[in-house]
């Protein structure tokens, strides 16, 4: 609610309201539908400044503060889930498969629901788009935390709903910071939005294990945290390498703190989880790896990301090419660790997450730096819709599948319950490799697209990325009837 109002307070005097036909970013910038001079990423040495966001500094920057808070806290409560995912299975008495439809479910509404959210983001007015999904997050989220044993599907329903809510904002908040902000200082706050994903999730973790814990009830954990883009070959090379990085992350963050519980019950360090509340001390850990990692590999990869953009155009997708290809050795150890030394195995992690967290605010950047102002939130929604749909929408459930089928093939043991769910989580080096493959495709067009982008800023007409039809108007002065004629001619240009 406090952001909400923030939210109107920030963009009160900014934005129009109703439908904006006419408007080219729905957020008020001012440009004309079609016109894209003074509203572009920072391509060119000049380009930083034309760009001239609409509101002042301080309003801009607290804008970012009020966005990252919430992205914050859509994370942590995402992931709540996986930190008493063990509490959840007990309570329920549901196998791996249909735990993990809780996160599939999720997901599935979240990337249905993001190109509605995204053409409306370029249509009309963000500010309350923005806050009617939040409002929708806070209910169907609350509302996660009330239900009883017997009524496991209106717990899946009230999840779908949930993404629903965060669709609107996450498709939206990251134009909006595109809009604020120009040059090194965008990338430097897209880095800040982007850290609050690994950060809130190590903290859903924490928070969701140690609230479960004290209270007794996982329930209470959810309580707590509700106080024309296919021509542009880099944007679809870089959306499957995204694609890739959400099915290892989602995967990953959804079963690796009960894979690590399971690995201390196969070494005999702690008991079975046959009553809740399990104990909450991998949760705690993973949850605190998390942060740090988020923390370190997202500031990392923007810093590298500056460094070396001057003298190596293509380093944007290179960094998430190396950062996933180097962690798929990081992650095998990982798995195959976790049944000899958990201290081993908590290094691996360590430095695995760090490597895939590099992506995050380039990820972000890579987008911005390719796609027209106007087009922006449609991208980002179609990109959101893609990486969710083959990304974390399934690779949970796709996991817990692969696990339920090998557990099957031999009697039912705590040391095999583990065995089962480590050799289901060994997709996930593999798919690093293929989404570090995809960002290598994607460094080898960027360099292209970008300059194709700055020509057409500067009014050059230059290939695929043309603009949907252009219009000018011609004066006409008959000097015997002294009359003025005014003409319109329509340019269809694709």
């Amino acid at each position: 609610i406090v952001c909400a109002h923030c939210i109107i307070t920030i963009f009160g005097e900014k934005e129009e309201e109703g439908p904006m036909p006419q408007r080219s970013l729905g957020s008020g910038s001012g440009l004309p539908y079609n016109s894209f001079v003074d509203s572009v990423s920072s391509l060119t040495p000049t380009a930083e400044d034309k760009e001239k966001p609409a509101i002042s500094p301080r309003r801009s920057y607290v804008a970012v503060a009020v966005l990252c808070y919430v992205n914050l806290l859509n994370y942590s409560e995402r992931y709540t889930i996986a930190g008493v995912l063990p509490d959840i299975q007990t309570f329920f008495d549901i196998s791996d498969s249909m735990a993990a439809l809780i996160q599939t479910v999720f997901i599935s509404s979240f990337l249905l629901l993001a190109p509605v959210f995204g053409y409306l983001g370029d249509r009309y007015n963000r500010k309350y788009i923005m806050i009617g999904g939040l409002s929708v997050w806070l209910v169907t989220a609350a509302g996660s935390s009330l239900v009883t044993k017997s009524y496991f599907w209106l717990l899946m329903l009230l999840r779908a709903m949930v993404g629903i809510g965060e669709a609107s904002y996450s498709t939206i908040a990251p134009t909006i910071i595109g809009d604020l902000f120009v040059g090194t200082r965008r990338s430097a706050m897209i880095c800040l939005f982007y850290i609050c994903i690994p950060v809130g999730s190590g903290l859903g973790y924490i928070t969701g294990a140690g609230v479960a814990h004290l209270t007794g009830d996982w329930r209470w954990a959810l309580r707590v945290r509700t106080l024309s883009l296919t021509d542009i070959k880099s944007y679809v090379w870089s959306s499957l390498g995204v694609t890739a990085t959400s099915f290892l992350t989602g995967a990953l963050a959804f079963w690796a703190p009960t894979f690590l519980s399971r690995a201390q019950v196969s070494q005999g360090l702690q008991l079975p989880c046959v009553k809740e509340p399990c104990n909450p001390t991998d949760s705690y850990i993973f949850g605190a790896v998390t942060v740090v990692t988020g923390v370190l590999g997202a500031f990392l990869g923007s810093c590298l990301s500056r460094w070396f953009g001057k003298r190596i155009p293509n380093v944007d997708p290179l960094i998430c090419a190396i950062g996933l290809v180097g962690s798929a050795p990081c992650l095998f150890f990982t798995i195959f660790a976790a049944s000899k030394s958990i201290t081993a195995t908590y290094v691996f992690i360590f430095f695995a997450e760090m490597l895939i967290s590099l992506n995050w605010a380039v990820m972000a950047d890579i987008l911005l730096s390719i796609v027209i102002p106007t087009r922006r939130s449609t991208a980002e929604a179609l990109q959101i819709s893609v990486c969710h749909l083959l990304g974390d929408a399934g690779s949970p459930y796709f996991v817990g599948l692969i696990s339920d089928a090998i557990r099957k093939s031999e009697p039912a043991t705590h040391d095999w319950s583990f065995r089962s769910l480590q050799y289901s989580l060994v997709v996930c080096p593999f798919v690093a490799i293929v989404g570090g493959l995809f960002f290598f495709v994607t460094s080898l067009y960027i360099t292209e697209d970008r300059k194709a982008l700055a020509k057409l800023v500067e009014g050059t007409v230059n290939g695929s990325l043309l603009p949907l039809y252009s219009i000018k108007m011609v004066i006409l002065y008959d000097h015997d009837s002294n009359k003025t004629t005014l003409f319109f001619s329509a340019l269809i240009t694709r």
